[in-house]
């Protein structure tokens, strides 16, 4: 029976038979592999975010918005609220994107999605064979790969 407990051991088997570490050589490969696959996974959380934001897949903004000249800094709330007499048509939204395109990128969205549910899944898995030396790959890699993709997330 598996052990519940986190050990620091240099033999683990990780996610398949053939995935069979035994030895310090072997961690230090291993830890490194599971490191950069975290980091790939938190580079791919930004990719997938920084692709629905740059794709013409998001909404389309509101065609009304508030002027300015109904908002005074004397006015109530409810003067201030939108109301029918307040909105006024701004420029009118880009055209939408062909049905072909949209449906392409909403398969890239569909595709990225089930490869970072799916590498989610297996790290959670490497953390749970419960080694010291994995679960610290993984915290380590998510911390590195946040620090490497946190500036990517300002340029957006």
């Amino acid at each position: 029976m598996m052990s519940m407990t986190f050990e620091v051991s240099s033999s683990v088997t990780l996610l398949f038979d053939f995935w069979d570490v035994h030895g310090p050589a072997g961690m230090v490969l291993s830890v490194f592999v599971v490191l950069l696959l975290t980091v790939f996974y938190e580079l791919l959380k930004v990719w997938r975010v920084w692709l629905s934001c740059h794709s013409k897949l998001a909404e389309p903004q509101s065609p009304y918005a508030i002027t300015q000249s109904h908002l005074t800094e004397s006015s109530s709330v409810l003067e201030s609220s939108p109301s029918e007499s307040s909105l006024t048509p701004i420029d009118s939204p880009s055209p939408a994107p062909s049905t072909r395109n949209s449906w392409l990128l909403h398969g890239i969205q569909t595709v990225l999605h089930m490869l970072q549910v799916s590498l989610g899944y297996m790290l959670m898995l490497c953390v749970m064979s419960y080694n010291t030396w994995i679960f610290l790959g993984v915290i380590v890699g998510s911390v590195l790969g946040y620090f490497i993709s946190f500036p990517l997330l300002g340029q957006m």
